[in-house]
């Protein structure tokens, strides 16, 4: 049975009910906070933040345990990156403590989520269907920010 798609999309990777597209969201150029920012460039934390910042995106790194990532100043959660004008939350942790963050995010109004591969499972999902988050989840930003 063939992949119902929408704008390109899965069904499955789109917000439930609605019209939001979130990669083309990512396209208009929104400020993103990163969850997960390191400076280890092993980890898919700086690899991103990397990869988004040489596309021309203004990225601000959340790391509680870091004062800047590759030179950029680190905020210590999303209330901080929110003060500095995040509209959209990537994530790139473990499922568990992308859950403890959402709840940070929902109090915060950040409804607009990105979770990377491996950053979600069906937990993070039910919570985001549960509240009404615009979110895609399992599909990797850069391959989504490719110029084609």
């Amino acid at each position: 049975m063939p992949v119902e798609k929408k704008n390109g999309l899965p069904n499955s990777l789109r917000f439930p009910g609605s019209m939001f597209d979130l990669a083309s969201y990512l396209r208009t150029g929104p400020s993103i906070a990163l969850v997960g920012a390191t400076n280890d460039t092993t980890k898919y934390g700086n690899i991103i933040l990397r990869d988004l910042v040489s596309k021309g995106y203004t990225v601000i790194p959340v790391n509680p345990r870091a004062k800047s990532v590759e030179g950029i100043p680190a905020c210590a959660d999303l209330r901080e990156a929110r003060e500095k004008g995040a509209a959209l939350v990537v994530y790139v942790i473990p499922p568990k403590l992308t859950l403890e963050s959402l709840a940070q995010a929902r109090e915060l109004g950040m409804k607009k989520v990105w979770v990377q591969p491996g950053a979600g499972d069906e937990a993070v999902r039910e919570y985001l269907d549960a509240n009404s988050f615009e979110y895609l989840m399992d599909a990797c930003v850069m391959v989504e920010t490719r110029v084609a």
